[in-house]
């Protein structure tokens, strides 16, 4: 199994603002292009969201269907997949507020269930998910700085129209 994590801070932003924006999943297309679709499902009272999703991938598209338990009290989402291409994937958003802004963390673990795989396509799917999760908080906001020196997610703040700064 292997596992991802973007963290940032959100310079100046407020948490319960961040939390809902993150939260619209059906932006995501609009904001990176290799996230090719993604159609949210109302969710019944008290109960999760589903969401569909259609990423691009090598030379192909992962297809997923998603349970979504979106906690604003919480600042936190939780998803897991609950058919698709992976053999399991799941996370979590979690935020909090800090002295110059709000926090966001995301956080997954993905097993494609291809053991004899595994070292090719999970190094190119980690790759993949901080890149498009790091554009994804570049796109909603005017400003995203990096808690951790990690090169990739670094690399694609640089590349968005956000502020990228290695803290």
């Amino acid at each position: 199994m292997r596992g991802v994590q973007v963290a940032v801070t959100v310079p100046g932003g407020r948490t319960g603002e961040v939390f809902e924006r993150v939260s619209e999943f059906a932006r995501y297309p609009d904001l990176v292009d290799v996230v090719r679709s993604v159609t949210v499902y109302p969710a019944p009272p008290g109960g999760p969201v589903r969401s569909d999703w259609e990423v691009y991938f090598r030379n192909g598209i992962l297809r997923w269907t998603e349970q979504d338990v979106i906690r604003p009290e919480a600042l936190r989402i939780d998803f897991e997949q609950l058919e698709g291409d992976f053999d399991h994937f799941a996370g979590a958003w979690v935020l909090g507020g800090t002295d110059d802004g709000c926090q966001v963390r995301f956080t997954a673990e993905f097993d494609f269930g291809i053991p004899s795989l595994a070292g090719i396509i999970d190094p190119i799917a980690e790759r993949v998910l901080k890149e498009t999760i790091a554009r994804v908080l570049a796109g909603l906001f005017p400003a995203v700085v990096a808690l951790e020196p990690d090169p990739v997610v670094l690399a694609a703040l640089a590349t968005s129209a956000a502020t990228a700064v290695r803290v």
